[in-house]
């Protein structure tokens, strides 16, 4: 990319610093990470002023799954700016219908009604508050290191220190370890409605569910009367190489939070998919909760054509053919950087690499950007980097992949070692 001299990229960082975030525009400057995104396509990003490029494994959490400015969602969008806009949320919608009706088609047993949001943390809440108005319950259990949004619901699931600079924490809440089933067992009582799980918990480090864990999940909501909540913001739409992520464990939840990928990249949009039985908490007054902008009209073309997209089987071949290449590669580099890297956590494209401890998580993320690589490291397991790549990646890429992570992996090891010497 050629570099333009009328972009002056420390007035940005001054105006983002002063306007913006000063936390973030220090933070970055304080790692030598002065990119500022300009021009992105498919699997790449281009710093604003041309001279850098990074391959994107890090997608947003998944807002990305089709890479950057997908042409024809791009070419949905626009040919609608001819017809639509926002649309009204109180009023019936076209675009609206269309999209959840295929939504429902996409969901198995009778996860037939959508709910709309903005994002993920407003579709937390809402399953939420529908968890409560069915059963007439309170208390929600989450896990810990689970990650459900930053919205006030969503916010009260989560680990205490997203929470409690903000003040007291909401009563009915409570956490125990992901994983264990009997630990989930001794905190469900008769005032519990609803658990709520991501199906693999990326913030935590994309920790794969133990065998029959979701499974029994299942049964012990159904044998108590609670209502299971699986949050696939980041692992659905075909990033663990089936649509939805519970497909590989056999379950159907009661609700279904969606959002990240559902935008394409280019217009938000979420939803909380409803169990047929629980849209009843709205016969008696359908206007009881409402988005102003969930579902904007123009946000459900873009969603339609990415459930379109996402749910073509030749698509999720194509993601598994490419997760065999990355374990493949992943696995060689395990035995060249032995003691460093130390597990590949893989279920399709949905990946973590866990390094030896703490310590390395962000080195090596510095490294990886060094190496032109956008990776992080998960913020409840610091030695997990997230690994997300676009689900569009080529086969060409993967192997420029593997090439830069094989130097990001030198690279942060030196340096692991030199900081270790010095301590």
């Amino acid at each position: 990319m050629q570099q333009h001299p009328d972009i002056d990229k420390a007035k940005i960082f001054a105006d983002f610093s002063s306007h913006v975030s000063s936390g973030k525009a220090r933070f970055f400057q304080s790692f030598q990470m002065d990119f500022v995104p300009g021009a992105r396509g498919g699997c790449y990003l281009h710093d604003i002023e041309g001279d850098k490029q990074l391959l994107n494994l890090h997608c947003n959490g998944g807002v990305f799954n089709l890479g950057h400015r997908h042409p024809e969602l791009i070419e949905v969008l626009k040919n609608g700016l001819d017809r639509w806009d926002i649309g009204n949320h109180h009023l019936v919608s076209l675009p609206r219908a269309e999209t959840a009706a295929l939504l429902a088609s996409l969901m198995p047993g009778d996860l037939n009604y959508a709910v709309y949001g903005v994002g993920g943390g407003e579709a937390t809440d809402l399953a939420i508050k529908v968890a409560r108005a069915y059963t007439g319950k309170s208390r929600i259990v989450s896990a810990m290191g689970g990650y459900h949004g930053h919205t006030g619901l969503a916010l009260a699931t989560g680990d205490a220190k997203y929470r409690e600079v903000f003040g007291p924490q909401a009563p009915g809440f409570e956490q125990v370890p992901f994983g264990e089933i009997d630990a989930l067992q001794q905190v469900i009582d008769d005032d519990t409605a609803a658990v709520i799980l991501e199906t693999i918990p990326a913030t935590l480090g994309m920790v794969i569910p133990p065998p029959g864990y979701l499974q029994a999940v299942r049964r012990l909501c159904d044998e108590r009367g609670v209502l299971l909540i699986l949050d696939e913001v980041q692992c659905g739409l075909g990033r663990t190489g089936k649509l939805w992520a519970f497909e590989h464990f056999g379950v159907i939840p009661d609700m279904v939070i969606l959002g990240k990928g559902l935008s394409g990249g280019i217009y938000p949009i979420a939803a909380t998919v409803l169990s047929q039985r629980l849209e009843s908490v709205f016969h008696a007054d359908p206007f009881i909760h409402v988005s102003t902008f969930g579902g904007a009209e123009l946000g459900c073309l873009v969603m339609k054509r990415v459930l379109e997209i996402s749910s073509d089987p030749g698509f999720l071949a194509h993601v598994n053919e490419m997760a065999m290449l990355f374990k493949t590669g992943v696995d060689l580099l395990l035995q060249k950087h032995a003691g460093f890297l130390i597990g590949l956590r893989q279920m399709g494209l949905m990946m973590g690499l866990e390094l030896k401890d703490e310590l390395a998580g962000p080195i090596f993320t510095k490294a990886a950007y060094d190496n032109g690589l956008l990776m992080l490291y998960a913020n409840n397991d610091k030695r997990i980097v997230q690994f997300l790549p676009p689900l569009i990646i080529e086969a060409h890429e993967v192997e420029e992949t593997l090439v830069k992570l094989d130097g990001a992996l030198s690279d942060a090891k030196s340096l692991y070692d030199q900081m270790a010497k010095l301590s």
